[in-house]
């Protein structure tokens, strides 16, 4: 599936948070958004995903306007793991799970087989399977968001949109998550706060600042020391390891 922001605005009150933010993935790219603190990351995904609704500017799937899908319609093609997932209820992690699978069920039609094969086999590759019958809310909050990213595989959509998806966890399980989403060979893009993840994993990356894109490229050409100097205010290093990636060395 190919994803296109175009020209996105988006104000709160009198500040404009995004400043004609475009954004491009093409099918089955694995694309990054960078940037501090505040830059729009998050406020762009969301109007990606439909929480919020640009001022102006357009979200495309496939050439088709976002806002001309049913809500049910884009979530069979846009799964989503969001920053924050606060339940009131107690859910078991397989409820949670299975939540994933309403987009493709009618009004009223109830689990079956199949949906909780899928969840099954989602909680296993999040490594949460033991997890399935307990209390979500007894979870830590890097178990929680495995579980989240679980409801997502679930959805079985051609397009996941990750916010942040490493928050919370450590740096094994920080791994795993990224492994599993980019073996899934499906279009992905991803706020990344950790600028070596985002080296490791994206095919593309735009750099965010102030609600504008300032940057895009390749990993290599846009993790530049002057870019980081420019976005962050740190000094740095870039280096290549025996594989030819990059890595960022502060000073």
């Amino acid at each position: 599936m190919n994803i296109l922001s175009e020209d996105i605005r988006l104000s709160y009150d009198s500040a404009e948070i995004l400043k004609g933010a475009s954004v491009r993935a093409a099918d089955r790219e694995f694309v990054g958004l960078i940037g501090p603190n505040g830059s729009g990351k998050s406020t762009l995904l969301k109007c990606i995903y439909r929480v919020l609704r640009p001022d102006v500017g357009c979200v495309y799937l496939d050439g088709e306007p976002l806002s001309g899908l049913s809500y049910k319609e884009s979530a069979r093609r846009m799964a989503v793991v969001a920053q924050h997932n606060y339940y009131n209820f107690d859910f078991s992690v397989r409820e949670v799970v299975l939540m994933g699978r309403s987009p493709h069920k009618r009004a009223m039609e109830r689990d079956n087989a199949r949906d909780y094969a899928i969840v099954e086999e989602a909680l296993k590759k999040v490594g949460m399977l033991a997890f399935a019958d307990r209390n979500f809310s007894t979870l830590s909050g890097g178990e929680q968001q495995r579980v989240i990213l679980a409801r997502a595989l679930a959805q079985q959509t051609p397009c996941l949109i990750l916010d942040e998806p490493t928050n919370h966890l450590d740096i094994t399980h920080q791994l795993q998550l990224l492994r599993i989403v980019k073996a899934l060979d499906i279009t992905v893009i991803a706020a990344i706060h950790d600028l070596n993840m985002a080296a490791m994993f994206c095919d593309r990356i735009y750099v965010l600042q102030e609600g504008q894109i300032v940057g895009q490229g390749a990993p290599g050409e846009v993790l530049t020391r002057e870019m980081i100097q420019k976005i962050y205010h740190v000094n740095s290093e870039t280096v290549k390891d025996s594989r030819g990636r990059t890595h960022i060395l502060f000073i």
